[in-house]
């Protein structure tokens, strides 16, 4: 389908963070845009502002008239986390209305456009936001669509005017696969999504795919250490061909030097703790330079970048208390997180509240929770979300616990969190996940703010 047949569109799944910016987009083109999600939540309260049509049922009946017969102008998104005995799903497919899944939709926009694309299991979200980001800030310009909601723009969407495109190219069910990049970022390739993958020898070889989509005049930037033959190495103090190295800490800021063999940008300022985040930088700024665009000017950008919401978030800042969230779901990721307030904040204690995500995640990677969540000072876990899976027997969060050496370690339900917090009163808390633990973020931030 040709993106300027599209007329209407309609999404079973809008509240996604990527479905939902696929919907910004084409409201802005002035298509009719509406949709069904399972739950209201923040963000479908913000398209239903921007004048989008969300349904909350999933029934026939809801639908507009217009979406009740399929033509050539009408498309369907849908996501894979809809169940397959969706009503609406159903009725679609019994309608024969043209439908794609996400990250096809990403390719017909695409198509035609310059397109930067950034993969990775983990890091994507925050380098593909600095990459648009800096290409907004500096004027260059570019339409983007994030996993996440930019600090700085109160969106995971933005609209540029000229025909460069930035897109995360989401390796789940290899949808990353319907891309053809001109310019391309893995920032990692670690073990995950085995529900879809089985084992990992099969994810890397999905990434290699993705590596070889590039178009015949592209550029690749690899994370050094991927097993990757092809594309320009970049890392935060590794060798590679380009690096972020002499990294500190200034004043709570982390502060880098650029280094591209003989070509240097001395004294980045990064608002976003953690090497893993320095490294995150490097790849955006290698690819703004890639691009053309002045060297003071991605620097400028680099220190006003705020960051992404629910990745290394403060709610709270001051000398009583820290609570920061994040997204942070896989061992790697945790990890990262962690080492960053562990560099910020090496003397106070660090109460951590943790949500496993996926019981499959948790069975196949138990053994790296249980060892990075071993490392804080004070744990407590909450029961797996399930999401998209039904229960596995014996897997739960007394499945997970009983693995940590931690001694100050508990299960706790999601709503008696609050008072457990209450009562611990924490110098500095983390909470990490990516399932609904994001509904305690204000309990939690009010708690803190009204002490």
């Amino acid at each position: 389908m040709k993106l300027d047949k599209i007329k209407r569109i309609y999404f079973v799944g809008i509240g996604g963070i990527g479905m939902s910016a696929l919907a910004r987009y084409f409201k802005s083109r002035g298509c009719e845009v509406c949709g069904y999600d399972k739950t209201r939540t923040t963000l479908t309260q913000s398209l239903e502002e921007e004048g989008i049509l969300i349904s909350y049922v999933d029934e026939v009946f809801t639908l507009p008239v217009e979406f009740l017969t399929s033509d050539e102008y009408t498309l369907v998104v849908y996501t894979p986390a809809i169940p397959k005995h969706s009503a609406l799903l159903h009725y679609f497919q019994e309608q024969a209305f043209v439908m794609k899944k996400r990250s096809e939709v990403l390719g017909i926009i695409s198509e035609g456009q310059f397109c930067i694309a950034v993969a990775g299991t983990h890091g994507k979200t925050t380098t593909s936001s600095i990459i648009a980001h800096v290409l907004t800030a500096t004027g260059y310009g570019c339409t983007a669509f994030l996993g996440g909601i930019a600090s700085n723009y109160h969106s995971n969407f933005i609209l540029g005017a000229n025909n460069v495109v930035v897109v995360e190219a989401d390796e789940y069910d290899r949808s990353f696969l319907t891309l053809h990049p001109d310019l391309s970022v893995i920032t990692s390739m670690d073990a995950d999504h085995l529900d879809i993958y089985g084992d990992a020898s099969k994810l890397e070889e999905s990434f290699r795919l993705f590596a070889g989509q590039l178009k015949p005049e592209g550029t690749l930037f690899v994370k050094a250490g991927l097993p990757l033959a092809d594309g320009i190495s970049y890392s935060a103090g590794m060798a590679s061909s380009i690096k972020g190295e002499n990294i500190r800490v200034i004043n709570s800021r982390f502060v880098f030097d650029y280094v591209d063999g003989d070509f240097r940008i001395d004294d980045v300022q990064l608002m976003l703790p953690g090497t893993h985040n320095v490294e995150n930088a490097v790849a955006a700024m290698a690819v703004a330079l890639k691009l053309g665009i002045d060297a003071d000017k991605i620097k400028g950008a680099i220190a006003s970048f705020k960051g992404v919401k629910r990745r290394f978030e403060y709610l709270v800042n001051t000398n009583e208390h820290i609570y920061i969230d994040d997204y942070a779901h896989h061992p790697e990721e945790l990890k990262a997180c962690f080492h960053a307030v562990r560099q910020l904040y090496p003397n106070k204690k660090m109460t951590v509240i943790f949500q496993p995500h996926l019981f499959s995640r948790t069975r196949d990677f138990a053994a790296g929770f249980a060892e990075v969540l071993s490392t804080v000072d004070d744990l407590i876990l909450l029961e797996i979300y399930p999401a998209r899976e039904l229960p596995i027997e014996g897997v739960d969060a007394a499945f997970l616990l009983d693995k940590i050496t931690l001694d100050s370690k508990e299960i706790c339900a999601k709503d008696l969190v609050l008072e457990r917090i209450k009562i611990k009163n924490p110098e500095l808390l983390i909470t990490v996940g990516a399932g609904d633990i994001d509904t305690l973020i204000q309990p939690l931030k009010t708690n803190f703010t009204n002490v």
